[in-house]
């Protein structure tokens, strides 16, 4: 039961209380682990059907320490997966069918999207979102239920054991507060054309970046091309098959296209994915061959899928690891919300560092060939220069936070002596973290590098 925990936070499981579970019953539902935690799954308690009820059940209220022993009315890690897999999103009353949700709908829009002038598909697109403001969950702009859910169980282990400090595994190399992933996806040959652009731009502010690339029909990928972009420090990934909006549709049909987009990874010795429009049904995951994925946002406001993750922390889904899309898409801040500012960026970076969490972008080339969005994209390298550099923040490309948190999930903390350790693949990377008891709530401390 303690399983969940320790895979989180890499901590000594022995060290904490008990959890026991009343066996839940019934269906699947809304319920809060406190004020404001959302909480979706089974409950021997009270659930609601929808997001709309008034008076949405808060179990935290009847759960309770009673000697070494934590009582939940819910299977914590079930109740993390249905978030981490997004599997309360057909609950969601937004969920109800719209005109323009209709299988018919979709397929003629894909068809006729490339015909289409990007102000018309503006348009069309702000229409179809246009009650993201509404949406009561995931909570913009940057959803952590997931993580609190953590932090409130081990907190309630803690006092059940009576223990007010705990060891773990820092989440980042080094002792690094947070981490930083830049992500390019390329959708159109105006955008493969300006890759080199690109690179030179991310490069002059210290930027390292990933590029998503479309394999077929959209624009030719050439090995020169990728060779040139791996030569420069830079990654290639997959993007999609060929970007029609349709991957996911039925299973068979994905079952030929994933066969394809292993091919290609094995071709372009590519290690990460990401689907057209952040499409994605993650049941299905066990077809890919990739060692990641980012198809997965953390708040899905402004996709045509919603939904979201609730977490800033990468995590596997079976063997793939799942790196979440944590910041407003450049397409979606200048198209759908016509901000050609940093705040919201630096609104969602300030939150996410508070947590020390993974802060990941997608900006397309394809979109910054312009003059203004490109000036709004350039403001945003420059602070994230000042902020890595200032905070210490690890910036790494996409492949290798997959490496790092590969080796992390291999790692424990033993006691040797006096003093605790880290044992595990690429340890010395690692660094030792004690999250401690302050109050009501939990706070992280790191060890000195010298320690």
């Amino acid at each position: 039961m303690i399983q969940f925990l320790s895979d989180y936070y890499r901590l000594p499981e022995t060290l904490l209380g008990r959890i026991c579970v009343e066996r839940p019953t019934g269906e699947s539902g809304f319920f809060r682990f406190g004020s404001e935690t959302i909480c979706f799954g089974r409950n021997s308690l009270d659930v609601s059907a929808s997001l709309e009820s008034l008076d949405i059940p808060d179990v935290l209220k009847r759960t309770s320490v009673e000697g070494s022993e934590v009582h939940l009315s819910f299977q914590p890690f079930e109740v993390v997966e249905n978030l981490r897999r997004e599997r309360y999103a057909n609950h969601l009353v937004e969920k109800r069918h719209r005109f323009v949700d209709q299988p018919l709908i979709r397929k003629t829009y894909y068809g006729i999207r490339e015909l289409l002038p990007v102000s018309i598909r503006k348009h069309l697109q702000k229409a179809y979102l246009a009650d993201w403001k509404e949406l009561r969950f995931p909570h913009w702009p940057v959803d952590f239920t997931v993580d609190t859910i953590h932090q409130n169980i081990l907190r309630l282990c803690m006092e059940a054991a009576g223990v007010r400090r705990i060891p773990f595994v820092w989440f980042w190399p080094g002792g690094a507060p947070s981490c930083l992933i830049m992500t390019h996806d390329v959708e159109t040959a105006i955008g493969r054309d300006f890759t080199s652009v690109l690179m030179d731009i991310d490069q002059s502010y210290g930027i390292k970046a990933s590029f998503q690339v479309i394999p077929e029909k959209r624009y030719e990928v050439t090995q020169d091309y990728v060779r040139c972009m791996k030569a420069r420090g830079f990654e290639f990934n997959i993007h999609d098959l060929n970007h029609d909006g349709h991957l996911y549709q039925e299973r068979e049909l994905f079952l030929q296209r994933a066969k394809h987009i292993n091919e290609y990874a094995r071709k372009f010795e590519a290690r990460g994915f990401r689907a057209g429009v952040m499409y994605r049904n993650l049941e299905w995951y066990d077809a890919y061959d990739f060692s990641y994925d980012m198809s997965v946002p953390n708040v899905a406001h402004l996709d045509p899928q919603r939904g979201g993750c609730c977490t800033v922390f990468p995590y596997f889904i079976g063997k793939v690891l799942e790196l979440p899309l944590t910041t407003c898409q450049d397409y979606s801040l200048f198209q759908i919300l016509n901000d050609y500012s940093t705040d919201l960026w630096k609104k969602q970076l300030e939150l996410i560092r508070n947590r020390n969490g993974l802060m990941s972008f997608i900006s397309h080339p394809d979109y910054l060939v312009d003059h203004r969005p490109r000036a709004v994209y350039e403001a945003l390298l420059a602070y994230l220069q000042q902020m890595i550099d200032r905070e210490g923040i690890w910036m790494a490309l996409p492949r290798e936070v997959d490496e790092w948190w590969r080796a992390r999930s291999k790692m424990k903390v033993v006691l040797r002596g006096e003093g605790w350790e880290i044992e595990g693949p690429n340890k010395g990377q690692a660094r030792l973290a004690f999250a401690v008891l302050d109050g009501d709530r939990i706070r992280y401390e790191v060890e000195p590098r010298n320690q």
